[in-house]
């Protein structure tokens, strides 16, 4: 594996656990695709620093277990912009 890309993985993996960062953030810090991160630290990492893939791997998992509720955060939040829209223009009238 070329050099670039294992520190790649490494930085990847320790700017998800200190920001507790979803694959999704992290790929856009980095401007890497998402396969790219989740690849890099589930795959590669693994086989360059274990302890430091077993740390990231639970910051992924607890992402991802919480991500239903984010995905809920994100559309109650649209329709209470939809909402003060339509009142805005109400008022407007």
């Amino acid at each position: 594996m070329k050099d670039y890309i294992e520190e790649r993985a490494v930085e990847l993996a320790n700017y998800i656990i200190e920001n507790n960062a979803t694959v999704r953030g992290a790929a856009k810090v980095f401007a890497l695709s998402k396969s790219s991160v989740h690849k890099d630290v589930t795959e590669r990492l693994g086989k360059i620093n274990p302890s430091l893939a077993a740390r990231a791997k639970l910051v992924l998992e607890r992402n991802k277990a919480e991500r239903h509720i984010r995905g809920g955060m994100a559309t109650k939040h649209k329709y209470e912009e939809r909402a003060r829209e339509v009142e805005c223009r109400r008022q407007a009238r």
